[in-house]
């Protein structure tokens, strides 16, 4: 599969073609052959039955329209094949539909062996003399309704028209010529049958959008998503829930659908085709039996005649659990609508059914509550994306197999979510991977929110749910990202714009925005956390402005709204908290930086409202309202009223009686002359990070500077210099440098001395312990600094393969510093530490310690088989192997203990008590022991490790 995926990577290259991840048919240049579709004046006209599908005449016309976007001439849609002149000819039909795909096939012109039969599966290819007058054409043929669908909208995107030309604003490519190459493409099944959106938690933002521009979730409105999800190759939609009711506000809205090839569904709290909005009161199915039942029967009555996926079961009223319901209960309420079904259909072999196992409903089927097997089991999320429960062996046979519904926006605990893109993909990709290889394949739909500010994930959600053999590796999110990028942006920022997105789903999984405050990076000041954080975003939003000052004016506006926004946007969040939270440190200082400081929170909050009028004024305020949702001043898991600013301090500029001048080190909230100087923290010649003195000021004035070390081997940068507030800098950071050769081995301490000018009251003496230690030379491996060995999962020094083939495979660009790890294939049964799969990382230790302790970062993933939880063990050097189940059990409905921090902090960090380590080289080596256990960093506690939000920096590697 790899070797197929690089030749149709470089056949993509080759033509130029940009649609993501699937064979190509078409070229722009003559130089590779076939027949021409399109050029200077020259489209060609698409040949229809009059009797297929209503939606494929309607696809065809936005085909035909996508060649004018293209080439300049707009295509033409025809019913038949006298009027075809001179023009270039593709002909496209349904198996069973078309008497002109009929008669190729009879004619044995056209093969359709690899698709008849086939669910949503398309063929294309060059026939020579289809019909009289015609001596060529490109033909494509659907196995069904959605088969020809999505064989004409793959034309649309080979071309160069984005699936979000209207809903993203991609601009369409422009060509110059179009040929079709003489090669035959046989595409589908999908991977997973029923592919969709669930719009939801719609409000403020998409539903006043939708007023402004619609009125109401009319039909109008939903044209323009069922062509976004058809060209996205998705079949499946739950409607917007919370003020609306699909079926009634627009009576056009079901034929619509039907039409279109969507096939509808309502969300797990809405049963039997029937809106949130609709329910009886009370709904209650104990209280209120006879009505409930009508309520539902009706709904089946209604949409009877259009391609519906039912939902079936209950749960209490405005999503909530129902006091009254239990699993007897709710077994009777599934065995009324199956026979409410059967009395409309008569047999169900091909009625299609699904029970989401949601919250507390879970909790019944844990419990053995007993569900006909032709009815699909909807597994759910956490809302927060980790799955919670997939197929067991016992239940991979089931007639209604399996599903996932899964949550990229989300309202309730821990905190709501819902104001822009907040997904790391290739945590999206780790967790559908596991659902598609357990062989829950049945359904995927995706809650989307307002749908508009998370196009890259719906992109990637869908095209996996489409084709998982194109995401059969950890590395596929990477590769998925620059097809993706080449597409919407172009080839030459592809690379660029791949690593911003990545970059970014590191620095956004580590905690969304609605859970931001001033405390998570800040927690002691250690390892430089909250500056560090802040710079990493800064420098994302200078690689990514860089990329959009480089597009062209049409390719920035949909940048902008895709990659750019979010960038943005978040940095200005980021800034508001951390700023809000470096000024109250300064404050304790009376550093005059803590007034610069409040001044930056204030103007960083008025920008976040800027950038926010910015999305709305793009193209004439087409997207007013999209940023609506508030998003900054949570403190529980509803949403504030409005945005508020954190609280910020403003220090008085008067000088303390200590002095003007200000001395502090690294770590510490000690200001000197006035406390105790504090020291500074040791330095060896391994450290991951430097060390600084910080002088300030702390008040209104001048003052100059001067540090000096008592011996010749220390150096420091800026060693002098002169601090003005409020006209001038008011801070310095003055870098430490050591000549190690000239520092004896060893634990040594040097002292350094600030000395301030007249006025500035005393001079700061400073001790700065050094511990010039060396490391074998033959050593090759992590070193510790300080008490602490910290490691990413990429950096292995080996690792060795399971006895049954299985291997410990490295996710890149996953989790909130750098990647995973995770057991390979997933599949795989549950390992042992003898005969499974091992990385092993090499460490070289300078202390010697009884109570060294191992700290596991793992992803906040569930024991999705309950009768094997997620595991893993480790062993240093050839001591104990210490497994460990980082994950309680739980009963389904309920969260396992720790999982709310897990979800808030974007990891699960399990500490471990490792016992005796002596300095010298060692080995610690790691199991995955049960599939889905992803592990994202390691860090070996030898008495250092300092409190944290990220853990230490990764320790330096020789």
């Amino acid at each position: 599969m790899e070797f197929l995926n690089c030749i149709a990577s470089f056949l993509w290259f080759a033509t130029g073609v940009i649609a993501i991840g699937q064979p190509t048919t078409l070229t722009f240049s003559p130089d590779l052959g076939g027949l021409q579709l399109g050029g200077s004046g020259l489209a060609p006209t698409i040949i229809l039955d009059s009797k297929d599908w209503p939606g494929v005449t309607r696809a065809a016309n936005d085909l035909a329209n996508d060649f004018g976007l293209v080439i300049g001439t707009t295509a033409k849609v025809a019913t038949g094949t006298s009027d075809v002149s001179n023009a270039p000819v593709i002909i496209a039909g349904t198996i069973g539909n078309s008497s002109l795909i009929q008669t190729l096939v009879s004619a044995s012109k056209l093969d359709i062996t690899g698709i008849q039969g086939q669910w949503e599966s398309f063929s294309s290819q060059l026939v020579s003399n289809p019909v009289e007058g015609v001596s060529s054409a490109l033909v494509i043929v659907g196995s069904d309704k959605r088969g020809t669908l999505y064989g004409l909208y793959d034309i649309s995107e080979q071309i160069g028209v984005s699936p979000w030309y209207w809903w993203a604003d991609v601009p369409p490519k422009k060509k110059s010529v179009v040929y079709a190459l003489n090669t035959t493409k046989t595409q589908g099944p999908p991977s997973i049958k029923y592919r969709g959106i669930f719009l939801n938690d719609e409000q403020p933002s998409l539903t006043n959008w939708v007023n402004q521009n619609y009125g109401s979730y009319n039909s109008d409105f939903h044209a323009k998503v069922f062509e976004l999800l058809l060209r996205l190759r998705a079949n499946y939609f739950w409607p917007a829930m919370w003020n609306s009711k699909f079926y009634v506000d627009d009576s056009k809205n079901g034929p619509l659908a039907d039409t279109y090839g969507i096939v509808m569904g309502t969300s797990h709290t809405e049963p039997m085709a029937r809106a949130d909005k609709e329910k009886v009161k009370p709904w209650d199915w104990k209280s209120n039996q006879a009505n409930v039942k009508k309520y539902m029967q009706d709904g089946v009555t209604r949409a009877k005649n259009w391609e519906t996926l039912w939902t079936l079961g209950m749960r209490g009223d405005g999503d909530t659990a129902s006091s009254t319901m239990d699993s007897s209960t709710l077994t009777q309420v599934i065995t009324f609508q199956e026979s409410a079904l059967k009395s409309t259909f008569g047999d169900l072999t091909d009625v299609p059914m699904m029970w989401c196992l949601y919250k507390e409903v879970a909790g019944y089927y844990q419990k053995g509550m007993t569900v006909p097997t032709d009815v699909t089991l909807l597994w759910s999320d956490d809302n927060s994306g980790n799955i919670q429960r997939l197929p067991t062996p016992s239940e991979a046979n089931r007639l209604g197999n399996a599903g996932v519904y899964y949550h990229f926006d989300y309202v309730g605990d821990p905190r709501n979510y819902k104001w822009i893109n907040s997904i790391q993909l290739s945590k999206t990709w780790e967790q559908m991977h596991l659902a598609h290889q357990k062989n829950a394949t049945q359904i995927w739909i995706v809650n989307v929110g307002d749908l508009k500010p998370l196009e890259i994930p719906i992109s990637h959600f869908l095209d996996m749910a489409y084709n998982m053999s194109q995401f059969s590796m950890p590395d596929s999110t990477d590769q998925w990202l620059k097809l993706w990028a080449t597409r919407e942006s172009g080839s030459s920022v592809a690379d660029a714009t791949a690593a911003a997105i990545t970059t970014y789903g590191k620095l956004i999984i580590r905690r969304k925005y609605e859970l931001l405050d001033t405390s998570p990076f800040v927690l002691s000041m250690n390892y430089d956390e909250a500056e560090n954080v802040y710079n990493e975003w800064v420098s994302l939003l200078n690689a990514t402005q860089s990329i959009y000052d480089s597009l062209d004016a049409t390719t920035q506006t949909s940048f902008f709204e895709m990659v750019l926004h979010p960038v943005l946007a978040g940095k200005m969040v980021q800034e508001i908290y951390i700023k809000a939270s470096m000024n109250a440190y300064y404050a304790t200082q009376k550093r005059m930086k803590a007034n610069t400081f409040a001044a930056d929170v204030k103007s960083a909050f008025s920008a976040d409202q800027q950038i926010s009028s910015r999305y709305h004024q793009l193209l004439k305020g087409k997207w007013n309202h999209m940023m609506d949702q508030v998003h900054l001043g949570y403190d529980n898991w509803q949403d504030p009223s409005s945005n508020s600013m954190p609280s910020v301090k403003t220090v008085s500029t008067t000088a303390p009686s200590s002095g003007i001048m200000g001395v502090s080190v690294q770590g510490s909230t000690i200001s000197s002359p006035g406390d105790a100087a504090a020291n500074l923290l040791a330095m060896n010649p391994y450290m991951p990070d430097s060390r600084y003195i910080d002088v300030y000021t702390r008040g209104q004035g001048s003052f100059s500077y001067n540090i000096t070390a008592n011996v010749s081997s220390i150096t420091v940068t800026p060693s002098s210099g002169t601090l003005t507030y409020p006209s001038g800098a008011s801070d310095a950071r003055a870098f430490i440098k050591v000549d190690w050769s000239a520092v004896p081995s060893g634990l040594s301490r040097v002292g350094l001395t600030v000395a301030g000018s007249s006025g500035s009251n005393a001079n700061v003496l400073l001790t700065l312990p050094l511990n010039n230690v060396a490391v074998p030379t033959d050593f090759k491996g992590f070193v510790e600094s300080n008490g602490v060995v910290a490691i990413e999962m990429a950096h292995y020094s080996s690792r060795t393969a399971g006895s049954s083939g299985t291997t410990m495979e490295v996710i890149p660009n996953y989790g909130r510093t750098h990647s995973g790890i995770m057991l390979f294939p997933v599949t795989a049964s549950t390992q042992t530490t003898s005969g499974g799969p091992k990385m092993v990382y090499n460490f070289h230790s300078f202390t010697t310690t009884n109570s060294a302790n191992v700290v596991v970062y793992l992803s906040p993933s569930f024991n999705t088989n309950p009768s094997n939880p997620l595991s893993y063990a480790f062993s240093i050097d050839d001591g104990a192997i210490k497994a460990v189940q980082p994950v309680p059990s739980a009963t389904l409905g309920t969260m396992p203990a720790g999982w709310s921090d897990a979800v808030e902090n974007g990891a699960r960090v399990v500490t471990t008590a490792a016992g005796s380590i002596a300095a010298g080289d060692h080995t610690l080596s790691l199991w995955a022991l049960e599939p889905g256990t992803v592990v994202q960093r390691i860090v070996i506690d030898l008495g250092g490790v300092k409190t944290s939000y990220l853990g230490p920096p990764e320790s330096v590697r020789v």
